[in-house]
């Protein structure tokens, strides 16, 4: 016989099956309420479910209106609330993590009765069986934790397990930047390609490549001696688009050093004779003006251009480094350039004359005469190609 519980404490029974059944009436997400049911071995077990149920419901908290596995609210949490707010580049990294990851391994789970033990399971079984590295591992993690953590806002579930699991650990060690020698030595390389001011411009101003294929020439301020970045180049599910900078102070006048300006005008001179080559098969739409174009006019896929700089280093024969490390070098080029102090800080967007005191008094080392003395010959140098 089943025990006496006080008025609005829920009932508890006995099932045939030996088990013991909890049931009272809580509030799901729709608003209804609804008769929720608990299961236990014993009639404590059953007791203390029913417990947490109830202050759930004290809490104001609803429980799920339906059930959703790990799988169905991930592509629901893409298609609804990723994909209509955040860029496609983001939303495509989101997508090939649950893709390729969450899907095939937690897809089929239910999302309430999820636990930390089984997304470490999962976790480990990325690394020792899939030996998926630990940069991939700690993205899956994060998209996933991103994902519950909306389920949690939208009070599907009252935790996020998630979060109870440790983060894999990343190693920071990116690379080296090149030195003042190897990126004189790349833009000497690089003189005669058609995108070398563009190099010019990732090295010495460390624009990110999307801003730098997005300047356009209304952008540039050849008798201030500064520039101003508007537009970057991304990628979406209809093409390529120009975009505005995500933050105002991505979009303030800066310096623009002699040497920078002395690329772009031949970036001008060279684009009219492709414009002219090309003739009515220009493609470049009327207010683009875009400074870095494709050889028809249109505008240059950011992932190629990362091809065409890695192309430039294998023919230069420097060890190899990436677009966004090359931005690092920034700070050494323009102390060799010797721009001012006061100058570089706002290009590189420093809060304190200090900090950029601190890279030009460590400029000098072993190399420094030689890369002085390669600046000044390409400096001299006129284009060819």
């Amino acid at each position: 016989m089943a025990k006496r519980r006080p008025n609005g404490g829920g009932t508890i029974t006995k099932r045939k099956d030996g088990r013991y059944q909890g049931a009272a009436y809580v509030t799901n997400t729709d608003g209804h309420r609804v008769r929720k049911f608990v299961y236990g071995s014993t009639y404590d077990e059953a007791a203390e479910k029913l417990g947490r149920l109830q202050d759930q419901e004290r809490n104001g908290v609803p429980v799920p209106s339906r059930s959703w596995t790990v799988g169905e609210w991930l592509a629901y949490w893409l298609e609804h609330i990723v994909k209509p707010s955040r860029e496609y580049n983001t939303y495509a990294k989101y997508e090939s993590k649950v893709r390729l990851y969450l899907l095939p391994h937690l897809g089929k789970k239910p999302m309430v009765r999820l636990t930390p033990a089984q997304v470490r399971t999962f976790m480990t079984a990325l690394e020792h069986r899939e030996g998926v590295p630990a940069a991939t591992r700690f993205e899956v993690l994060r998209v996933l934790r991103n994902a519950l953590n909306r389920a949690r806002l939208e009070e599907l579930l009252t935790r996020n397990v998630a979060e109870l699991v440790d983060m894999p650990k990343v190693s920071k060690g990116e690379g080296k930047p090149w030195s003042a020698r190897e990126a004189i030595e790349f833009l000497r390389s690089a003189r005669a390609h058609r995108l070398y001011a563009a190099c010019v411009l990732v090295l010495v101003l460390g624009l990110r490549r999307s801003e730098v294929l997005g300047l356009r020439w209304q952008d540039i301020d050849f008798d201030r001696h500064q520039f101003t970045p508007v537009k970057q180049v991304q990628r979406t599910d209809g093409g390529l688009v120009l975009k505005d900078l995500k933050t105002e102070s991505s979009q303030a006048a800066l310096p623009l050093p002699k040497f920078c300006a002395s690329a772009l005008e031949e970036r001008r001179h060279l684009q009219e004779l492709e414009r002219k080559i090309a003739g009515d098969a220009w493609q470049q739409a009327p207010g683009e003006d875009l400074i870095f174009s494709e050889r028809h006019g249109g505008m240059i896929e950011p992932r190629g251009f990362s091809r065409t700089f890695d192309a430039l280093i294998k023919r230069s024969g420097l060890r190899r480094i990436t677009v966004r490390l090359a931005r690092h070098t920034c700070g050494t080029l323009l102390a060799f350039l010797k721009v001012h102090p006061k100058v570089a800080q706002a290009i590189l967007r420093h809060s304190q004359i200090s900090m950029t005191l601190d890279i030009y008094t460590h400029v000098v080392d072993d190399d420094q005469r030689e890369a002085a003395a390669m600046l000044a010959d390409l400096l001299e140098d006129p284009l060819i190609g």
